[in-house]
């Protein structure tokens, strides 16, 4: 039994340590999602933020080179007369402009860009630059030094003229294509290009690699108060149904120890209870002998005998707390309730109540009632309270206790009406529990207002026996006048033909 009792405590236990594993996971779960989430949206806020700075350095980076190009250019019409060292001057510092900007690694490709009648130019050094500006003839191969800033002028110029406003373009996802216009003196004469890819791969991977120490510091944070608690909760539900097992055990054997004790109680207050009517029939048995003649031998012996056996069932049910239900109930018992209802009547309560005026009984048996297979005296103890209760509560003025049996062979039910013309039962004694069990036939129930005696158990003993041992149904309900007790037995048609009484 205590293996059981333990594989059931281990079971117990790895079930609700499973709970708190796939809490543990489930918790665990979410993090990872969460992060990679995060991760995925900063990365997208980069690519974006790092798409748009990079635009603008190149357009910043062209705008500056295209502004120092133009500066020079205007600086030209300062000298009244080029001699051959300022035009070598000029050419040098066109060249540097030009060429310095290429050992950037960013910079693909620069130029500057015109329109001479149907033919574009593509000018990169200083030499042919000046050239231009002075009205100099330059090479017509110069169209052919830079074909992709030629095809992005000729495609763009026009909004470019039109609008005087800086155009870039995306080109493979990598390089922006950029015109800035060339205007030195405000005069529009062509653009400055510049194919260039800001490289900020190496700020965006610090700042990934930050963010990803900051994560893993996180997770492991995480992980490890996660662990923790799965730890401490495991170990929590592990000493918590230790505790719940010992406690059981320690409320099996309080429980125990209360239904023993109960057991006791009720087997001891009905002992006192039998004991108290035994004791009244042996003095009806001593009553009986003493008027003893010829003339009633016969009538005599034959109450003696029903006394004797009252008294021997009485000694019997002191053996048991529970009475064996074959002692009750069994088919060799075919008891006349009608005769048993007779005999209580004239042999026990009116001997008793020749002391006490103003009872009247009065009966009402139907002749067809059935026999049933339950013992005679359990009949006397379910039968004998009820009329008992009556005659302990009877009112100032003549009682009348009226008995009846009927017998409804159609249905197959059974009646055993005790009713009286007292003062009724107390309302709040005829509501019923959750068990659809009256007030009234609950243990220490009583109205009584002298206990010389153990009260409030004649009823209870009625019910139990009448419901708990024999089947039947017992109801009490309160009359105009008085109230009554309704026993109703329900019979198959096999044992209610079987032992029918005869007129």
């Amino acid at each position: 039994m205590t293996d059981g009792i333990e594989n059931k405590s281990i079971i117990k236990h790895w079930l609700n340590i499973k709970h708190v594993t796939a809490l543990v996971a489930m918790l665990i779960l979410f993090i990872f999602i969460s992060v990679i989430i995060q991760r995925l949206s900063v990365h997208n806020l980069l690519k974006g933020t790092q798409q748009w700075y990079r635009q603008y350095f190149a357009e910043l980076l062209a705008n500056t080179n295209s502004t120092s190009l133009e500066l020079l250019a205007e600086s030209i019409d300062n000298y009244e007369q080029i001699t051959t060292p300022v035009k070598k001057k000029i050419i040098q510092s066109f060249n540097i402009i030009l060429s310095q900007q290429m050992l950037d690694k960013n910079i693909k490709d620069l130029c500057l860009v015109f329109q001479q009648g149907d033919s574009v130019l593509s000018i990169d050094s200083g030499e042919e630059l000046f050239n231009f500006l002075k009205g100099l003839p330059i090479k017509k191969t110069s169209n052919q030094k830079h074909p992709n800033a030629v095809r992005i002028f000729k495609k763009n110029y026009s909004n470019v003229k039109k609008s005087e406003m800086i155009f870039s373009k995306l080109s493979n996802d990598k390089y922006f294509d950029i015109l800035v216009p060339f205007t030195p003196h405000g005069e529009l004469l062509g653009a400055f290009y510049m194919e260039s890819s800001p490289d900020f791969s190496s700020i965006a991977s610090e700042f990934i690699s930050n963010y990803n120490q900051t994560a893993l510091l996180f997770i492991s944070f995480i992980l490890l108060g996660l662990l923790t608690m799965y730890y401490l909760t495991s170990y929590t539900v592990v000493e918590r149904d230790k505790a719940q097992q010992k406690l059981f055990k320690e409320q099996q054997e309080r429980l125990k120890f209360e239904v023993e004790h109960q057991k006791e109680s009720i087997f001891t207050k009905r002992i006192y209870h039998t004991h108290h009517k035994a004791e009244k029939v042996m003095g009806f048995i001593k009553e009986d002998l003493k008027k003893l003649n010829k003339n009633n031998i016969s009538q005599t012996k034959d109450k003696i005998i029903k006394y004797s056996n009252f008294v021997a069932r009485a000694i019997y049910d002191m053996k048991w707390y529970d009475i064996p239900i074959q002692t009750i109930r069994n088919p060799i018992f075919t008891t006349d309730i009608n005769e048993t209802i007779r005999f209580i009547i004239e042999n026990i309560f009116l001997r008793t109540t020749t002391k006490i005026p103003g009872i009247k009984f009065s009966l009402d048996l139907d002749p067809y009632f059935p026999r049933v297979h339950i013992n005679e005296f359990i009949i006397w103890e379910i039968i004998e309270p009820l009329i008992q209760n009556s005659i302990d509560h009877s009112p100032d003025w003549d009682l009348e206790i009226k008995i009846s049996t009927k017998y409804d062979e159609k249905n197959g039910n059974a009646l055993i009406i005790i009713q009286d013309n007292g003062e009724g039962i107390l309302p709040t004694l005829l509501e019923k529990d959750e068990k659809g069990v009256q007030k009234i036939f609950y243990e220490n129930v009583t109205t009584k207002d002298v206990v010389e005696r153990p009260s409030g158990y004649g009823c209870y003993i009625a019910f139990e026996m009448a419901v708990g041992k024999c089947g039947w149904q017992l109801k009490a309900e309160n009359l105009e006048k008085g109230c009554r007790f309704i026993i109703t037995i329900h019979q198959n048609k096999k044992i209610s033909n079987e032992g029918k009484n005869e007129r």
